[in-house]
């Protein structure tokens, strides 16, 4: 037993009714339990308490011990003036003086219940319920998954309204940083932000017509063109960078910020950045194009580009490769783009404008991309759970990392199932 598992008990009233009575021996009838606080202050408020014949309102508060009350420092605090009722496990202190009733649970509790929680905070596996999750219903499963999406971006909205604000409240400049961001996929993600947020889009925009004006911008800001092994190529491209870093007055990034260790040489940031630099030269309006479509064929030729000429063969500058091949952004890259930015800008877009239709534009384009192919999906996989598209995987992730990594059981819709009434 622990504080969380009492407040879940608690908050779902998992506890026999009959007979409560407070340490003083009054009756008590819980007509309300309270609605969690997840700010300081009392753990549940606008509780609703029948002691005796008197029914009150206010706050409850909920610890393990009486005597947690003076550990946690509560006496004398304003913030729990309001109390009508205080709940524990154990009333192993009483109060004195105190202006509210105690309620014990502990022989009210159903031993079951907390018997199946602690068997689950127990097990070692990845997803901790994995044994048993044949057990939950398909209804369950599916109505928690779609849940789980829109906690997923509720969770990214949060997250990218900073940036919204930071661009002015510009869609299309958003949507450069986010794209720029996705780029640099998982290891150089914040080095590719900062040289987004380092490289006003106008600029870009004033000269995408422009390859070599496009690539000078972008490796000079990144801090690449600084190579011990000069050629024709990188001369061109610091000749344009100087000449347009000192017209606009731009400041370039650190080199240092880039990570080139333990990535495959067709995800170096040098080939990333030249594909975005041909994106960005070859795109026109690309922000109203990607939020009109809802179907994965239909955005794939936006992003289906390659590198300039020069990175046939080059994964460096002023390295030759072996072998010459063009560096296309690549399929699965490109469906990564459509998951973690393209979907997720919709949805975003759709909220703040109040657009229902481009909200199930969002969902659409997620439906008709296959499920990301990772090792938490395949550990999801070997539990019996199969994502069948981008948006099932979607919810997946996020089950994973904010419930089962921490085993946030009480909180998930899964838990509660097996926790409550088991196999």
């Amino acid at each position: 037993m622990n504080e969380q598992l009492l407040q879940y008990l608690w908050q779902n009233a998992l506890f026999r009714p009959g007979r409560l009575k407070t340490t003083e021996g009054a009756p008590v009838t819980v007509l309300h339990p309270g609605i969690l606080n997840p700010n300081a202050g009392p753990d549940f408020q606008e509780a609703r308490i029948r002691i005796g014949t008197t029914t009150w309102v206010g706050n409850i508060e909920v610890h393990m011990r009486t005597s947690d009350w003076h550990r946690h420092r509560h006496a004398g605090n304003p913030a729990y003036s309001n109390l009508i009722l205080h709940v524990v496990y154990d009333d192993d202190e009483p109060l004195a003086g105190a202006s509210f009733p105690t309620l014990e649970l502990k022989d009210h509790l159903d031993e079951a219940i907390t018997e199946r929680y602690r068997q689950l905070m127990s097990l070692k596996a990845p997803i901790p319920c994995s044994a048993r999750l044949p057990q939950v219903p398909a209804l369950i499963w599916k109505t928690w998954l779609d849940r789980l999406l829109a906690e997923r971006w509720d969770h990214r909205l949060e997250e990218w309204q900073l940036l919204w604000a930071q661009s002015g409240n510009d869609w299309r400049t958003l949507l450069y940083y986010r794209l720029a961001a996705n780029f640099g996929f998982h290891v150089n993600r914040d080095a590719f932000l900062e040289l987004a947020l380092s490289l006003p889009l106008n600029i870009l925009v004033r000269h995408r017509s422009s390859l070599l004006q496009t690539e000078a911008l972008l490796f000079g800001q990144s801090g690449l063109l600084h190579a011990k092994n000069q050629d024709a190529y990188m001369q061109q491209l610091e000749r344009e960078y100087h000449f347009l870093r000192r017209k606009y007055q731009l400041v370039p990034m650190e080199a240092g910020r880039w990570k080139f260790l333990r990535l495959r040489p067709s995800n170096f940031p040098t080939v990333r950045i030249a594909q975005f630099a041909m994106l960005v030269h070859k795109s026109l309006e690309l922000f109203a194009r990607m939020m009109e479509i809802r179907q994965a064929s239909e955005l794939v030729p936006l992003l289906d580009i390659s590198a300039g000429s020069y990175w046939d063969n080059h994964y460096r500058f002023g390295e030759t490769a072996d072998e010459a091949q063009p560096k296309h952004l690549g399929r699965e890259a490109i469906e990564n783009i459509l998951i973690n930015t393209v979907a997720p800008m919709q949805y975003l877009y759709a909220r703040l404008q109040g657009m229902q239709v481009l909200h199930e534009h969002s969902l659409d384009l997620l439906h008709s991309l296959k499920a990301e192919r990772n090792k938490i999906m395949g550990a999801w996989q070997d539990a019996g759970i199969k994502a069948s598209n981008a948006a099932e995987s979607q919810a997946l992730l996020q089950l994973f990392h904010q419930y089962c990594s921490g085993k946030n059981c009480l909180r998930c819709a899964v838990g509660n199932r097996l926790i409550r009434q088991g196999g």
